[in-house]
């Protein structure tokens, strides 16, 4: 039903994406802001544009979108829009930008229990509270004086021509940070790395007044290249490169980037890491020749990180031979937030799990009865098993901000610092099944 939720502030950054159907790109994103932008005030709360369907509400200045390729009624998105906003105004205690950005994983499970792989499915925060396990950062409202005040109108008030006086120097003095790593694994049937790496990148988005340059520390322990026997405990990458704005001339030392960064959003430094790791997750399979005619496949997923993070937007996909004349499938008895759908045009059985903690297990059996008594050979047809995921605050690699800081020392300069965001997702992580 829905592809895409995503929530947009008044600026066009991207405070919260979900991308439930996997149908359409992140441009999106870009192009509702600007035709948003492009008809000020006049854009209706529907509209389409090259068969997608746009749907958004606005509150406190930030956008609230959801996209479509289907035909929906706009009214029934409009209200579930509003519901998502309600919810998320219950648990944060107010509904703002600031709020939404110190809030983001909280906001993300709220979204996970709201909406299940496109379809509505908890929009009152009564159902959702169970299912929640982040606590609030709470924001105090900003205080806005009574109109029985008599001092009202301050010295410090703007006069009526403030209007039309440019608005470009009143941005957030603000900078946020995220690491992002993109994990490729391929495990054996057994669940043995046959190989891996990760692929990451510091991403640092800029509204900085006067654009100061930046000192930006990483782990003392961190190692680039060729690791030595003294090593062995520290974190290390093999190789990394560099924004043009990025002076390393203090990384071998002290681990520290200057940075003279231009506005808005940059990679401050891609890295790749090839040394062993601890994957988020072991996947584990078992084919069975049930008889001639049957085979039956026994996926076992477990979380390897901490019991406190979770991980959401599992998906594990994998074909079945081609002349499968029927599938079937079992899930473990009392679970909830999973589901399977098989494609049977294209062979292809998904297995979706909404959100698992760290530490879990899950088992999936499926079942394929095929047309032909040949099920020793058409086992390898079965697999491999992708999966997909996405950890909100987790990073393989260990890789760390210390610090980051203005080089300056004026004390007018201290920037906001928003967050330091750390997201996992995979890039490839496959199993083989047979």
């Amino acid at each position: 039903m829905i592809s895409q939720f995503f929530i947009l502030s008044g600026r066009g950054d991207t405070i919260i994406a979900r991308d439930f159907r996997k149908e359409m790109t992140k441009e999106t994103y870009e192009y509702f802001f600007r035709k948003v932008k492009s008809m000020d005030d006049d854009t209706p709360p529907f509209f389409n544009s090259e068969g997608i369907n746009y749907i958004y509400v606005k509150k406190s200045n930030v956008y609230f979108v959801a996209t479509t390729m289907y035909n929906i009624m706009p009214a029934f998105i409009i209200e579930l829009l509003e519901r998502i906003t309600k919810v998320i105004k219950d648990f944060c205690g107010i509904l703002t930008e600031e709020s939404m950005r110190k809030n983001f994983t909280l906001i993300y499970e709220i979204i996970e229990e709201a909406i299940d792989a496109g379809n509505p499915q908890l929009v009152s925060s009564e159902l959702i509270k169970p299912f929640i396990v982040n606590t609030p950062i709470v924001i105090n409202p900003p205080k806005t004086p009574s109109i029985f005040n008599p001092s009202f109108f301050s010295r410090d008030t703007m006069p009526s021509t403030a209007s039309s006086k440019s608005i470009q120097n009143t941005k957030n003095n603000e900078i946020f940070v995220d690491i992002l790593e993109k994990v490729t694994v391929l495990f054996n049937q057994n669940g043995y790395i046959i190989n891996s790496s990760i692929d990451g990148s510091i991403v640092m988005k800029s509204f900085l007044h006067g654009n100061p340059e930046l000192k930006l520390s990483l782990n003392d322990d961190l190692v680039v290249g060729k690791t030595s026997p003294n090593s062995v405990k520290s974190v290390l990458i093999d190789d990394c490169n560099f924004h043009e704005c990025v002076n390393t001339k203090g990384f071998n030392e002290a681990k520290t980037l200057t940075i003279a960064p231009p506005d808005g959003e940059f990679i401050v430094m891609n890295y790749r890491v090839t040394s062993e790791f601890q994957p988020p997750f072991r996947i584990y399979t078992f084919l069975d020749e049930i008889s001639n005619y049957k085979l039956q496949l026994t996926i076992k997923v477990r979380a390897s990180f901490v019991e406190t993070l979770f991980a959401g937007q599992l998906n594990l996909k994998f074909p079945v031979p081609r002349d499968s004349s029927s599938v079937s499938w079992e899930l473990t008895k009392g679970v909830i937030g999973q589901s399977v759908e098989y494609d049977s045009q294209k062979k292809i059985v998904s297995w979706s799990i909404k959100k698992i903690q760290g530490g879990e297990e899950h088992t999936f059996v499926c079942r394929m009865s095929l047309d032909n008594a040949d099920a020793g050979i058409k086992r390898k047809e079965v697999g491999p098993v992708r999966m997909h995921f996405e950890i909100p605050m987790f990073n393989v690699s260990k890789l760390k901000v210390k610090s980051l800081r203005i080089a300056e020392t004026e004390k007018e300069k201290s920037p906001i610092m928003r967050w330091v965001r750390y997201v996992t997702q995979a890039n490839s992580y496959i199993c083989r099944a047979a």
